[in-house]
């Protein structure tokens, strides 16, 4: 079969699509014919040795998936011919993949593969951030950073299909315009957009701030937070350096700085992942989760949809195509 790999860790621009032998499941997983592929920030670290696992090369890229059930254990719940979603931590940049099954989600009828392989990644982390890390709440206020990538328009919903208000906080108009139109309330520059998020909240401020970028926007978002305000670092995608905290400013406002590490905590609970698929769902049924995809690409340019996310050129969530539809 056909995989992406890494076969040197030096970045995207060298992948290489290679003949591979089909993978063998192990005790008790699911082995599926990749469709779609998501294209996701831990490819890109994984192609440069920058991630914190570091698999020895050659090794398939691929983090999120989505396809059919070639064959599963029976007590799995998943039976050959399902329609599926799949994560793990590299591996399924192929056209076979096997994963465990806490791992594989049955994929409702209404999304396409791609949306499918839209879905894991980034709505579990979004899903994790909101619930389990902010402890949100109906009616109170998120503001999301990065809004119109891939988390960010996960956050968005997420934080709609959870009662929240949302305000998304872009570089340009365009991406503001994408923000809204994945779900949010209201969109702002993040040039002065602290100011913005003031007029917007009446001087209050907002209870929940999801950060994906990091970098020199860091302090105004924790003097843009409401007094028992949450700030939620995901990730640094600015490159910019790790922001510091002044622990003054948390004691003096009662706000909070959580971390959001999705992966290491969720991989490890068994039926963890399910339950936040079961969260999902109906927000999935309501119309308030779909996934926007933003550009697809063909089985061979895998790096270059990682260069694009590198350079920020992309919108919502990148997806590459494993198979033509209908094979």
């Amino acid at each position: 079969m056909r995989a992406v790999q890494v076969v040197e860790t030096t970045g995207p621009e060298h992948l290489q699509v290679r003949e591979v032998p089909d993978p063998q499941p192990g005790a008790g997983e699911i082995l599926i014919e990749v469709h779609s592929v998501g294209v996701s920030f831990p490819d890109l670290l994984l192609s440069r040795g920058e991630y914190q696992l570091k698999p020895e090369p050659p090794f398939t890229l691929g983090v999120d998936v989505a396809g059919v059930v070639v064959s599963a254990p029976e007590d799995s719940g998943f039976a050959a011919g399902d329609r599926v979603a799949a994560v793990g931590p590299y591996g399924g940049a192929s056209e076979l993949a096997a994963f465990h099954p806490d791992a594989v989600f049955a994929l409702p009828d209404s999304l396409s593969f791609d949306e499918g392989a839209a879905l894991p990644m980034n709505y579990l982390t979004a899903q994790f951030a909101l619930d389990e890390r902010a402890g949100l709440r109906e009616g109170e206020t998120v503001l999301v950073h990065g809004a119109a990538g891939g988390v960010g328009t996960a956050s968005i919903q997420v934080a709609r299909g959870m009662g929240a208000r949302v305000i998304a906080v872009c570089s340009t108009q365009e991406k503001c315009d994408y923000a809204k139109a994945a779900g949010a309330d209201e969109a702002v520059l993040l040039d002065g957009f602290r100011e913005s998020v003031g007029a917007l909240t009446g001087g209050t401020g907002v209870d929940v701030v999801v950060d994906v970028v990091g970098g020199s926007a860091f302090t105004d978002s924790l003097r843009s937070l409401a007094p028992q305000g949450r700030l939620l670092v995901v990730g640094f995608a600015a490159g910019a350096g790790i922001p510091e905290v002044k622990v003054n400013r948390l004691l003096l406002n009662n706000v909070d700085v959580r971390g959001v590490g999705w992966g290491a905590y969720a991989m490890v609970r068994p039926g963890y992942m399910k339950r936040q698929w079961e969260a999902l769902l109906p927000m999935v049924e309501s119309g308030v989760v779909k996934p926007p995809i933003g550009a697809t690409y063909a089985f061979d340019e895998l790096g270059a949809a990682l260069v694009d996310m590198d350079q920020r050129r992309t919108l919502g969530k990148s997806v590459v195509h494993v198979r033509e539809a209908g094979q």
